[in-house]
């Protein structure tokens, strides 16, 4: 019997989908699929963004490439929940290796004498089926202040390939960088900071 090249393109793409069908994750969002446990975030499939206005042209954008945090929760009582984040700041990505250096330097972030920042969720308030608010103490530059994190849960399954269970999280917050010593050119450069936190965590 011949096959025509059409046809052999179908037969694979046919083989690829089933393969793939058996190993992808179904995530569910509903709230059963966040199991209890302690979670390591994946690090390989999370981000932290900020963004800033700039003398009102655009919204500068910049990303922190090491990021750890672990994630405590009991679906007993989500309320409980606890999460620990830790970012280098010396990690920071602005697409300009020689401005990244500035902003990691004294005038900045001051990455030699402060290099990470952390945030310890302090309250978690569940606000939906499927959202929460977080209020945490987020320690940059030496100085302590409370944030809150408006926080999604976009999903929990096993991952056949990594061989644990994910749950994944979207989330997004504001603070003020001046409250934190970061008050370079206040004004003109904006100084309320947007976050934007993509994050997966993992458990047997």
């Amino acid at each position: 019997m011949r096959f025509n090249r059409a046809a052999i393109m179908s037969l694979a793409i046919f083989g690829a989908s089933a393969c793939a069908s058996l190993v992808a994750p179904n995530p569910s969002s509903e709230p059963a699929a966040l199991r209890s446990g302690q979670y390591a975030l994946d690090t390989a499939h999370a981000a932290v963004l900020f963004k800033i206005d700039h003398l009102g042209f655009s919204q500068y954008v910049g990303r922190f490439e090491t990021v750890d945090a672990s994630l405590d929760f009991d679906a007993e009582a989500p309320e409980n929940a606890r999460l620990e984040a830790i970012v280098d700041v010396a990690s920071l990505d602005v697409a300009n290796d020689e401005f990244a250096q500035t902003l990691i330097g004294p005038n900045w972030f001051d990455a030699s004498a402060h290099p990470q920042a952390r945030f310890v969720s302090t309250t978690v308030e569940i606000t939906g089926e499927r959202t929460g608010r977080v209020v945490g103490d987020l320690t940059l530059k030496g100085v302590t202040r409370p944030i809150a994190l408006d926080v999604t849960f976009n999903g929990g399954d096993r991952d056949l390939l990594r061989g644990s269970y994910v749950v994944g999280f979207s989330a997004t917050g504001t603070f003020d960088r001046t409250e934190f010593g970061v008050d370079r050119f206040s004004g003109p450069v904006g100084d309320i900071v947007r976050l934007e936190i993509e994050a997966e965590f993992e458990r047997d």
